[in-house]
């Protein structure tokens, strides 16, 4: 075979491959430091959030690569972004870290169901998506604050950052917030060595960390149906609109199986829920993966595989954020979710019949309510289905 004739078979695949690797870098970089929150705050030592990180890139990474395979889509899971800001603000309840992963596991079950069961996933889509998405809005406000909270504490290492998000947002969306995660690891680095911190290595090599999980019913209430619904409104649903909008068929009962056995695997390991990935999937699924739509499939799997090479830098990671100054990870989280809150926002209060149940369902899930040990999350839909019933309820005629 000649070079030529060599490059002509070898160029087709050029740009899935290289479609994949952005999939993953921009996937991986402009979302880990909000499930690092998330699971922090929900009671992880540093090493069971590095473990959580972890076990949910290697299991995703995975589960692409065998569903893009068997099918022939370009299906791209990751982690529940929203899912991970939800737990970043929830209520504390008995039980602590153990009880949280019991959650998570109860979170992949019923991701499972889901899938199993036609009639569940028909009631999840009864949930009204002014709701969904009100709550939603609700638990992004306190990472989405969190920035400028932190410009009164390290304005002089906040500052640059939002500049550089800002600038990245007006001219490359899609990297903004990878350069400003990239601009945090420089000030990190700054900020040790004036410091004179050092840094403990040790720790940074890729390792699990098994956690027994322990089943709570506060637990489950405060963060594994919240969770759920989460995931499923804001990253399920959407995933398989974007993949319809390039003329893909989701598989969705595969899809579900593989995203919650994957989640329940990863729960004891500290992972808190993966899922079909939204706004990423563009990128696989898009003309940036090529003119041949039968060959899209390929940028999924090189995206799951760039998926397990990132996964090994993940405790890596954590030791260099867990060595930040207070609030500068999290400015970096509240300036990734920014689009995702507008977004949800917009959604909530689009249906002006609806606004009133929305902004109720907005504040109760934004004010860290907590009754009977369970989080706000869990109340703030029960507040916004009661008054959608009581007030916007049309009369029958």
């Amino acid at each position: 075979m000649t070079p030529e004739s060599a490059a002509t078979v070898h160029s087709p695949l050029r740009e899935p491959v290289l479609a994949g690797v952005v999939t993953a870098l921009v996937g991986f970089t402009s979302s880990f430091a909000v499930v690092l929150a998330g699971l922090r705050a929900t009671g992880a030592t540093e090493q069971q959030a590095a473990s959580g990180l972890l076990a949910l890139t290697v299991i995703f990474g995975l589960g692409m690569i065998l569903l893009s395979t068997l099918h022939r889509i370009p299906i791209t899971l990751a982690w529940s972004t929203p899912g991970a800001a939800l737990l970043a603000g929830a209520a504390s309840y008995d039980g602590g870290w153990p009880a949280a992963v019991g959650a998570f596991v109860v979170t992949g079950a019923l991701i499972v169901a889901t899938g199993a069961v036609p009639a569940l996933g028909r009631l999840i889509g009864r949930i009204p998506t002014t709701l969904a998405q009100a709550m939603l809005a609700g638990v992004l406000l306190p990472l989405c604050l969190a920035p400028f909270r932190a410009l009164g504490t390290i304005p002089l290492l906040v500052l640059p950052l939002i500049l550089v998000w800002l600038v990245g947002t007006r001219f490359a969306p899609r990297w903004a917030v990878p350069l400003t995660l990239a601009g945090a690891l420089l000030a990190i680095g700054g900020y040790l060595t004036v410091n004179r911190i050092p840094l403990d290595w040790a720790t940074a090599a890729p390792a699990v960390e098994m956690t027994m999980p322990e089943f709570s019913l506060q637990a489950v209430a405060s963060l594994a149906l919240p969770l759920y619904i989460v995931t499923m409104a804001s990253q399920n649903v959407p995933g398989v609109a974007v993949l319809a909008s390039f003329g893909y068929r989701t598989p969705w009962r595969s899809s579900m199986l593989v995203t919650g056995l994957g989640t329940a695997a990863a729960a004891p390991f500290g992972g808190h829920a993966m899922n079909l990935a939204a706004l990423s999937a563009a990128l696989s699924a898009g003309e940036t993966a090529g003119p041949d739509r039968s060959r899209r499939w390929v940028a999924a799997v090189s995206a799951g595989c760039c998926y397990l090479i990132l996964a090994g830098a993940s405790a890596a990671l954590v030791t260099v954020v867990a060595a930040a100054p207070p609030g500068l990870i999290e400015t970096v989280a509240g300036l990734a979710l920014m689009g995702t809150m507008a977004s949800a926002l917009a959604a909530a209060l689009a249906d002006a019949g609806q606004r009133l149940s929305a902004i109720v369902t907005f504040l109760v899930a934004a004010s860290g309510l907590s009754l009977a040990g369970i989080g706000g999350a869990f109340w703030a839909l029960i507040a916004g289905l009661l008054v959608r019933w009581v007030v916007e309820r049309r009369p029958a005629t």
